[in-house]
This record gives structure tokens, C-alpha cells and sequence, in this order.
């Protein structure tokens, strides 16, 4: 009797063994689907491949002035709809329809020159004028 005691304590030991394995197993492939969906995530934010939009005209022509506008929403469709979606509502990234509400000008222009969180930094990718811009645009958001 002692050895079928045996025999059953090392069926027992194996198929706890067998168990342990899998969980493992799963745990691991659960940690690489989590870390691809995490570098597809932060991969669509800014993954424009054209980032500069064209150059819009200069305002006041032939009277000195020099002033340039930025067209902020054709700016912001090629560069950030991506993680903030076309309506502002967020996607990757957080919603930004009250944005102006809770930053000021200042606040996301440096957000977006500099990054933040899962944010890329933009400043390389946008001139300091379009920057500004949708700074701008998105302050009015309140």
C-alpha cells in the first residue's frame, strides 16, 4: 500500500509540476502581447510621416507686415489626430476638448514642444510657429 501511496504522490508532483509550467508559460505570453500592444500604441503618436504642412501665405503683404498664420487644425490632423482623435476626444492619448480649460497657451506649448507622459516631443518635428499655433487653437478649447 505504501507504494501505491507513492506512485499517486508522484503523479500528483507531476502534474503539479506540468501546471506550474503552463502558468508560466501564459504569464510570459501574456507580458509580450502586453508589451507589443504597448510599442503599437506609442508608435501610432506622431507617426505622421509627413509632419510639416505647407507653408500658408504671408498676411499683410506689401504693407510691411510679415505676420505668418498657421493653419493649427490641418497642423493638428497630421500630427496628432492619431492619439487624440479627429473630434478631440481621445484615443492613445486623453481628450483634449477642454484642454484650453485646464492648461493655459504657455502650458501646452510647452507640452507640446517638450512632451510629456506618453507624449512625444514635437520640437523637432514642428516649427516653433506651428507650435504655437495649435497651442493657440487648443487654448480656445474650453
Amino acid at each position: 500500500m505504501k507504494c501505491e501511496n507513492r506512485g499517486i504522490v508522484t503523479v500528483a508532483q507531476s502534474f503539479l509540476s506540468m501546471i506550474e509550467g503552463m502558468v508560466i508559460n501564459l504569464k510570459r505570453t501574456a507580458a509580450l502581447l502586453f508589451s507589443c500592444l504597448i510599442v503599437i500604441a506609442l508608435s501610432a503618436c506622431g507617426g505622421a510621416t509627413s509632419t510639416k504642412t505647407p507653408e500658408p501665405p504671408k498676411e499683410g503683404a506689401g504693407t510691411g507686415a510679415t505676420t505668418t498664420k498657421v493653419d493649427a487644425e490641418a497642423v493638428f490632423k497630421a500630427n496628432c489626430v492619431s492619439c487624440h482623435g479627429n473630434n478631440l476626444e481621445g484615443a492613445v492619448g486623453p481628450n483634449l476638448q477642454k484642454v484650453g480649460g485646464k492648461l493655459s497657451k504657455g502650458d501646452i506649448d510647452t507640452v507640446v514642444t517638450n512632451g510629456r507622459g506618453g507624449m512625444p516631443s514635437f520640437k523637432g518635428q514642428l516649427s516653433s510657429e506651428e507650435i504655437a499655433g495649435i497651442a493657440d487653437w487648443l487654448s480656445t478649447k474650453k
